[in-house]
């Protein structure tokens, strides 16, 4: 798209591009992977940008093609739930421009689509998430019995996160009681000698709590030179992973569970 040295055709792009970036970035996107994306688009828009990718903000810059008319914003990141799914679609639609299959302005009313894309249900990641946990439990070794209590104990927990995080809870608060609540749970075993594993079943309680994909994008982030966004990214998942730790021991204190 060609901007003719039009002001506000640049304004356009500019705020499409800080818009998608904390859209991208919101849904657990790596700095990487925006900044390429950005960079496609404004390459097949004919302008040039220049981006700041902070924690919490994403300051852009950009210039028509004979850097004559600049536009320069800065946004909040909206910090909505991981999703992989905006996260392809968005990726996805930096490629339609990149490969002119739509126009500036399509390309605009798609973004509102996919940013609008509702989350898949919550009940039922709730079932998937308490499945997975419980093969988790199996693949280290867990018994059939402790698959059931770990089963139990992530459909019980997860549903606390549910209506916490709905009521808009404090999230470490969060972590920790739904931690402990899992952990007493996942203490079923040794409390009723059930199974012959009770210690993989409590050990692995708590595992959907853990949050990988901050832990992941933080790995990359640090590695594609980020390092700013590594280290928020870094210690908030570090801060996330004290407060499961801090729950689960309040269940061993209350539940007389020694381990050693």
């Amino acid at each position: 798209m060609k901007t003719e040295n039009n002001h506000e055709v640049v304004k356009r792009i500019c705020t499409f591009l800080a818009n998608y970036t904390t859209a991208l970035l919101g849904c657990g996107a790596s700095c990487i992977r925006a900044k390429r994306n950005v960079n496609r688009m404004a390459e097949a828009l004919g302008v040039t940008t220049n981006m700041i990718m902070l924690p919490n903000n994403v300051d852009i810059s950009v210039w028509d093609s004979d850097h004559r008319h600049s536009y320069h914003q800065t946004v909040a990141i909206n910090h909505r739930h991981n999703s992989f799914s905006i996260n392809t679609q968005l990726s996805s639609l930096s490629w339609k421009i990149y490969e002119k299959q739509i126009t500036f302005s399509e390309a605009e009313v798609e973004f509102e689509r996919i940013v609008a894309t509702r989350a898949i249900n919550k009940w039922l990641v709730m079932l998937l998430v308490a499945a997975a946990n419980a093969s988790f439990c199996r693949l280290f070794g867990g018994d059939f019995v402790s698959m059931g209590i770990v089963a139990f104990a992530t459909l019980v927990g997860y549903y606390l996160k549910i209506i916490l995080l709905d009521a808009r809870f404090d999230t470490r608060a969060t972590f920790m009681c739904c931690s402990f609540l899992s952990a007493v749970i996942g203490t079923a075993g040794y409390v009723f000698s059930l199974g012959t594993t009770p210690e993989i079943a409590l050990g692995t309680s708590v595992l959907y709590l853990i949050p990988g994909i901050p832990y992941i994008n933080s790995v990359s982030d640090m590695i594609e030179g980020f390092h700013l966004h590594a280290f928020s990214r870094f210690v908030g998942a570090l801060i996330l992973t004290a407060c499961i730790a801090i729950g689960m021991t309040g269940a061993f204190y209350i539940m007389n569970i020694t381990l050693f």
